[in-house]
Order: structure tokens, then C-alpha cells, then sequence
């Protein structure tokens, strides 16, 4: 039972050695550390203990009372430093947590931002189609508003030639 327990903490820490390549904050990193340290504490008492049950003090190489209470003293630091493990690595858990919502909220802000500016884009292609359907509109008066003027001062040209000619013959 023990060796499986050992199994599974050591296939986590080795699990968090092989991503050195995620961006930490220096608080996570430390909480990391931490952790490391505790397991290495816990494979070297876990060596301790293999050694304690190996001891035989006794008379006819058998282990005595002494050895006994030695070995089991080191299988309670064990198991106390194993709770040590758990909580910091709660406590790494909950960095990654605050981690992931993090992420989560800066890309919900991304994307509202992103949707603001395909919004604006939008108002202002249609802003730009507008202007230029007003801009045709108003070129065409213009170009309207010329050709009476061409034709009035046309208009008054030949009327002030035909008044002429008629004050000339009188």
C-alpha cells in the first residue's frame, strides 16, 4: 500500500518536473519548489524506513522493541510529512484554479473587445456607404443645379442679344 501511495506521488511530481516549459508566477513557482522539496524529504525518510526494517539488534538477528519503535516513528514522520504534501499541494491547486480563471476572464474580455471592434467596424462601413450614396445625391443636384444655371445665363444672353438687335432697329 505504502509503495503504491509512493508510486503515485512520485509519478506526480515527476509530471510536474516534465512541464517546465508553462509560464509560472513566481508564487506558483515557489508553492512548486515547495512541494519538490517535501518529496524529496519524503523519499529520503522513506529510504530511512526501508533501512529501520532492515535493522536487527536483537539477539539471533531478530529486531528488537527499539527497532520496532524506530521504524515506526519514522513511518509516522512519513505519513506527517505525506499531510504536509497534500496541503501544499492544495494550495498549488488552488494557485493553477485563480490561474485558469485568469485566463478564462482576460479571453472573455478579448473577445468582448474583439466584438466591440467588429461592431464599430460594422457602424462604420455602413457610415461609409452613406456618405457616399449622399455624396452622389448631392453631386447630382449639383450637376443639375449647373445646368439650369447654363440654361438661365443662356436664356438671358439670347434675350439681351434679341433686346439689342430690337434696340438697334429702332
Amino acid at each position: 500500500m505504502i509503495k503504491n501511495v509512493l508510486f503515485i506521488i512520485l509519478l506526480f511530481s515527476t509530471s510536474l518536473q516534465a512541464a517546465p516549459f508553462q509560464t509560472d508566477t513566481s508564487a506558483y513557482q515557489t508553492q512548486r519548489l515547495k512541494v519538490n522539496a517535501l518529496l524529496n524529504q519524503r523519499s529520503a525518510k522513506f529510504g530511512q524506513y526501508d533501512q529501520s526494517l532492515d535493522t536487527k539488534t536483537g539477539i539471533f538477528g531478530f529486531q528488537t522493541k527499539g527497532d520496532i519503535k524506530n521504524s515506526n516513528e519514522i513511518l509516522r514522520q512519513i505519513v506527517l510529512n505525506d499531510n504536509n504534501i497534500f496541503k501544499e499541494l492544495k494550495i498549488l491547486m488552488d494557485y493553477k484554479d485563480e490561474e485558469v480563471k485568469r485566463i478564462r476572464n482576460e479571453a472573455n474580455s478579448t473577445g468582448s473587445r474583439i466584438n466591440n471592434y467588429k461592431e464599430s467596424i460594422k457602424k462604420l462601413q455602413d457610415q461609409n456607404v452613406q456618405l457616399k450614396k449622399d455624396y452622389a445625391a448631392a453631386n447630382k443636384e449639383k450637376q443639375i443645379t449647373n445646368y439650369i444655371v447654363m440654361f438661365l445665363t443662356l436664356t438671358l444672353f439670347v434675350a439681351c442679344y434679341l433686346f439689342y438687335k430690337k434696340l438697334k432697329r429702332a
